[in-house]
């Protein structure tokens, strides 16, 4: 396009080139494709160009609480698991080996064979070396041994006829605190092959007979306590499972009635 001006020759305007063009598809040189911006675009308040903000990643800490429960339901289980495999291998031991593993227990059984024999019978009243006597001599008629709870002394010659039929003789000293001779009481009461039953001068507390057993302890919690009726009850026997306990002597008193026709067993 030419210019004219008044009184001279047309001029044309001056055009610089740069001598390159742009690529195609690029944004001119000092433009970020993509931004709308040219490059290097001062932030509001004439400070420098902005930088890019990298993310910030969060430290999560382990859940500890998870874990701990984890760790011990997992002890809880193994605890479970090794009484329950304890209580089956003690459970199949022979019942002798058991009764020999109770602490404090005597077994005459062993260390007087002669003692144990049974089945022999004698009337009137019988010396007996050990007391509350576990075995020997005794009268032909037992003591009624159905979970009975006697609340006055019996008769040793007929206890000591229902210990050789498989009964536990529970004994304990007349001035026992009363919880203690309650708490006794409901061990024995309705069980068979059980009973109790007062009993003058124990050196301890309380004294547990079997046939050929003992054990003597100072309190009615006493653990072994039932460690002693559940191994000794029955098995200790010598006339077998099947020995009664019913139609004994119910009657309480030290001399033995020799004036009772006892049953045929």
């Amino acid at each position: 396009m030419s210019i004219s001006t008044p009184g001279g020759p047309e001029r044309r305007p001056t055009v610089v080139s740069t001598g390159k063009k742009p690529a195609a598809g690029r944004p001119a040189s000092g433009a970020k494709a993509g931004s709308g911006k040219p490059a290097g675009t001062p932030r509001a308040g004439g400070k420098g160009p902005r930088k890019p903000i990298a993310p910030v990643k969060v430290s999560q800490g382990r859940a500890w609480g998870p874990i701990a429960l984890f760790v011990a339901v997992g002890v809880l289980a193994v605890g479970i698991i090794g009484v329950g495999a304890w209580a089956t291998f003690q459970g199949s031991k022979p019942w002798e080996d058991r009764a020999d593993s109770i602490s404090g227990i005597v077994n005459y059984r062993e260390k007087d064979k002669e003692l144990v024999k049974g089945s022999n019978h004698q009337a009137g009243p019988i010396q007996y070396g050990i007391l509350p006597p576990v075995a020997g001599p005794h009268n032909g008629a037992w003591q009624n041994c159905m979970g009975d709870v006697y609340d006055a002394p019996i008769a040793n010659e007929h206890a000591v006829h229902s210990l050789e039929h498989g009964a536990v003789w529970i004994t304990y000293r007349p001035d026992l605190p009363a919880d203690q001779v309650s708490e006794l009481a409901g061990k024995v009461r309705g069980n068979e092959k059980l009973l109790m039953s007062p009993f003058e001068g124990l050196d301890k507390p309380i004294s547990l007979q079997a046939w050929g057993f003992q054990l003597k302890v100072d309190n009615a919690d006493d653990k072994r306590i039932d460690e002693f009726i559940k191994t000794l009850r029955v098995n200790a026997s010598i006339e077998g499972p099947t020995a009664l306990c019913n139609q004994g002597i119910t009657a309480t008193g030290t001399t033995p009635r020799d004036d009772v026709q006892a049953p045929t067993q």
